[in-house]
């Protein structure tokens, strides 16, 4: 590894193409940093699992840090801030006694190797508290140290993270979210990755296909709105909200940009301002700004069918990513009606409703009566079926309808095209033995296979010792079980768990809820996985 890095590699960490007049400088930086890292046999160890391209994007990643923090972009700072808010220190597993404001430190640098370790590959977890990290951070520190007085500020660089104070473009806030997701080198080896590999299976499935850079557009145009980085599962519009600062007046306005929506809308009609669309799975309407939409003067034809996205910015919808109209269609209004994927989309102007804090709270209480008041049931996977059927029917019994509130709810149900479940069924892998259905509060019911050795508690007959760790591991880091069932595991059984009581286990609970978020980005907030009907508006 003694080829140099060149200024190619490190504009890849830059919002900017072309090179600005401080570049240079940090480009010797970067190859300092490189060259320390690979004198130690320490890290050539660790690193051989990492090609020459890697190894010089972590010169340039731990280098952009030194740079953020000589220039004032406030971008690590921003992480540092949430950090301290959400958890009362600076920064996750370290001592932080000697740790100073403001500056660079051996913390930091090590948290960022670390974290660089982690995202640029998924084969394997590298432990924080492996000494390798931080004797890595002393031998990086050693340069920074050096360049610390002298290293000149990146002006080109700052003027990326700044926001007009009057700005009310959704358009530039959403290129201010993409710069910081996309451009930015704390959270660009996370997400860049997660686009390009959505990319090329867009390309790989559309390569032929007209319609190619429309599947690209939209692909981006989503990431920019809901991808979440691993480092404490924000979205974009939440680290441009913490970049611009809390005196910022956009601030709020950032936090509150909706999640985008994206579907099959009908056309209802338009007044000089805004153009009327009603969304066609879930009934609800939508005014759509004319300052956002081109193709007003081509709807003439109410119920014509748009397919589109939109966001809400500053109290008004605007349109975000891609667009398509086509003649009423009764068979796709028909199947929109009944696709519980379609209504989802909006699922979230109804989660502050009380309807919904209800309707789980009811869930949870008839599934503790149903459960012998326990909310975990272990089962044999060919059971699991069975046992979520005869919640179900529990649970409708509960509700204790007449058959007057029956008759209104089915029709409700089929004046909403919705198909009733009675003949609802579940897929389960057919290579597991155990699974286990969990009551998440937060969500509902939660089905989990081959974890059961997690949980030593009376009522598991599926606990096998030998099996512990690994389910542990499995709970902890699969993306697709809740942080709500993990919390369960350890206020519950983590004192029966040799896992949780020496070596990295023992450690990762002081800062669990950290870590959570790093290994289920995507579903650390849990939703509820109820979709209301008759929620017009």
């Amino acid at each position: 590894m003694k080829k140099r890095i060149y200024i190619n590699d490190w504009l890849l960490f830059k919002p900017y193409e072309h090179p600005v007049k401080t570049d240079m400088y940090y480009l010797r930086i970067c190859n300092d940093v490189k060259r320390v890292l690979c004198a130690d046999n320490n890290f050539f160890t660790l690193a051989n699992r990492f090609d020459e391209k890697e190894i010089n994007s972590l010169a340039c990643f731990l280098t952009s840090y030194f740079e953020d923090i000589i220039s004032g972009t406030n971008i690590w700072k921003s992480f540092v801030r949430v950090h301290m808010r959400l958890y009362n220190k600076q920064l996750p597993f370290y001592d932080l006694q000697e740790y100073y404001e403001g500056e660079i430190n051996t913390q930091e640098v090590c948290f960022l190797t670390w974290y660089f370790f982690n995202t640029i590959q998924d084969e394997i977890f590298f432990n924080p508290f492996n000494p390798f990290f931080l004797e890595a951070a002393g031998a990086v520190m050693s340069v920074f140290d050096d360049a610390w007085d002298h290293a000149p500020e990146n002006d080109d660089l700052s003027s990326f993270y700044r926001m007009n104070d009057t700005e009310r473009d959704f358009y530039a806030a959403r290129q201010f979210v993409e710069t910081v997701l996309f451009r930015t080198y704390l959270f660009g080896i996370d997400s860049i990755p997660v686009l390009e590999e959505k990319n090329d299976e867009i390309i790989t499935k559309y390569r032929n296909d007209e319609k190619l850079m429309f599947f690209l557009n939209e692909n981006t145009d989503a990431l920019i709105h809901h991808h979440r980085t691993r480092l404490l599962a924000f979205t974009g519009k939440e680290w441009a909200a913490e970049i611009i600062g809390e005196s910022h007046p956009l601030k709020s306005d950032f936090l509150e940009m909706s999640p985008k929506i994206q579907g099959y809308f009908l056309y209802k009609g338009q007044d000089q301002t805004d153009v009327f669309i009603e969304h066609i799975a879930s009934g609800k309407r939508f005014h759509l700004t004319k300052k956002s939409f081109d193709h007003a003067d081509k709807l003439k034809v109410i119920d014509t069918i748009i397919f589109i996205g939109i966001v809400k910015w500053k109290g008004e919808w605007w349109f975000s990513g891609t667009y398509f109209q086509a003649p009423f269609n009764k068979e796709l209004v028909a199947y929109e009606k009944s696709s519980i994927q379609s209504r989802a989309q909006v699922n979230f102007l109804d989660h502050q409703s009380n309807d919904v804090d209800e309707m789980l709270k009811q869930q949870e209480k008839a599934f503790l009566d149903f459960n012998h008041g326990s909310p975990i049931a272990f089962l044999p996977v060919g059971e699991t079926e069975g046992f979520m059927k005869a919640y179900m029917e529990f649970f409708n019994k509960s509700l204790n309808l007449s058959e007057k509130e029956i008759k209104e709810s089915e029709e409700r149900i089929r004046k909403e095209g919705m198909k009733k479940p009675d003949d609802q069924s579940f897929d389960f892998p057919e290579d597991f033995e155990t699974g286990l259905v969990f009551f998440n509060p937060k969500s509902g019911c939660e089905m989990v296979f081959e974890v059961n050795s997690a949980f030593p508690l009376p009522d598991n007959p599926y606990f096998r010792p030998e099996l512990s760790e690994e389910h542990i591991q499995c709970l902890l880091m699969d993306e697709s079980i809740s942080s709500e069932l993990v919390m369960f595991c350890i206020d519950n059984c983590r004192e029966e768990l040799p896992f949780f009581n020496a070596g990295p286990g023992q450690l990762y609970l002081e800062d669990i809820d950290f870590l959570l978020r790093f290994w289920k980005r995507d579903n650390y907030y849990t939703l509820p996985a109820v979709t209301l009907i008759g929620q017009k508006e």
